[in-house]
């Protein structure tokens, strides 16, 4: 099964088609078409070398669907002091985009 090398927001995600992934937030409304074009490695294809872009491959574009904005898991940040009277606790979840990847070309 083919697959590709993207990078997104900072990250690189190895993603085939069907899979979904939460990325960073991409200012696209639900149900939307995207289409991620910084593809880093596209190989899987049988009897063909993977096309290694450098740094990216040129042409060549993921087709992805918007599934919606999620929330990640909660990080806490606990700082505490003993004998001082002293803690403090705060929260934290990050907003992602949620993606639906629907087509990686076959050949590059």
């Amino acid at each position: 099964m083919p697959y590709a090398v993207i990078e997104t927001g900072s990250h690189q995600f190895r993603v085939e088609a069907g899979q979904r992934i939460q990325v960073e937030l991409l200012g696209v409304e639900k149900g939307k078409p995207f289409a991620f074009d910084k593809v880093l490695l596209l190989a899987g294809t049988e009897g063909k070398e993977p096309a290694v872009g450098r740094p990216y491959l040129k042409g060549v574009t993921i087709k992805a669907e918007v599934l919606g904005e999620v929330l990640g898991p909660k990080v806490v940040n606990f700082r505490f002091k003993r004998r001082k009277n002293y803690s403090r606790k705060k929260g934290h979840r990050q907003n992602y985009t949620e993606v639906k990847i629907l087509e990686i070309p076959h050949g590059a």
